[in-house]
């Protein structure tokens, strides 16, 4: 869905943008599909030693092997296939993301703090990605905003996985460089740039391209009062061992982080036309 931010952002929903968001949309879920068959063929030790990831399908062998790794390069061609018909620098987007997703895979998530910011990077090229389908460039404020709030995001998931490991016992995660003394750091880390990515939203709003988009911009500033109680919020969860391993899923499926997204929509909405 974040290939349609640029659009939303930008206030351009005309059709012909809204076709060209839609074309990335599909075209970066094969891609990234593909890329994610490739993590958990990759994983499989792993996730089978984990007590949700085993109920995967390739790792609880619901799917088989040789399917999944059948599925990866037909998932890829469909999607590069598709960018192409949005032009060159979709299918130049899209296909730097399945690079960096594969070296994700292979290699950089077993590097401590570069796996976070890769993931971040990852979620980024996804708007700049939607961007390239329209003809509509992120703003700086945009991109920064998202750097931020994804490594937040990225570091989170980590920080869910530090507090698992200690309650089972363990000392050092699987295929990833972290301890479970780094969960002090990496709880800050996730704080900290959570933050920051507020603290960027709140500067955007003083600037003079608000004052154009929106008819009463400083109800926006409500966006950045959820966004503090949302970032403090699962960083509370995941300490207390309640987080999903990934935090967009927690956030689609549990009542206060849904009431936080309905929030974000009104107050956006309200600014644009009361």
């Amino acid at each position: 869905m974040l290939v349609f931010v640029p659009v939303l952002a930008a206030h351009e929903p005309s059709a012909a943008n809204l076709l060209g968001a839609l074309l990335a949309f599909v075209a970066f879920s094969l891609v990234s599909s593909s890329g994610y068959v490739l993590n958990d063929l990759m994983d499989l030790a792993a996730d089978r030693a984990h007590p949700r990831k085993r109920n995967r399908p390739l790792a609880s062998g619901r799917l088989p092997i040789a399917r999944g790794t059948a599925m990866m390069p037909v998932l890829l061609a469909a999607g590069l296939g598709l960018a192409a018909l949005g032009g060159g620098l979709l299918l130049a987007v899209i296909a730097i993301y399945f690079v960096l997703t594969t070296a994700y895979s292979t290699v950089l998530k077993q590097h401590a703090i570069a796996d976070i910011g890769t993931l971040a990077a990852l979620y980024t090229l996804r708007i700049i990605a939607g961007g390239a389908a329209t003809g509509i460039a992120p703003s700086v404020w945009l991109l920064a905003f998202s750097m931020f709030f994804f490594f937040a995001l990225a570091a989170v998931k980590r920080l869910a996985e530090l507090v698992d490991l200690a309650g089972r016992g363990g000392a050092a995660t699987k295929r990833r460089g972290y301890l479970v003394e780094d969960l002090p750091l990496v709880a800050q880390m996730t704080t900290a740039s959570g933050y920051i990515s507020v603290l960027v939203l709140a500067l955007y709003l003083n600037s003079p391209a608000v004052q154009e988009l929106y008819r009463t911009p400083w109800l926006l500033w409500g966006i950045c009062l959820v966004l503090m109680y949302w970032i403090s919020r699962i960083v509370l969860v995941a300490h207390r061992g309640q987080m999903d391993d990934d935090p967009v899923i927690y956030a689609v499926r549990e009542p206060k982080s849904l009431a936080c997204i309905v929030l974000v929509g009104l107050f956006a909405i309200g600014a644009s036309v009361l």
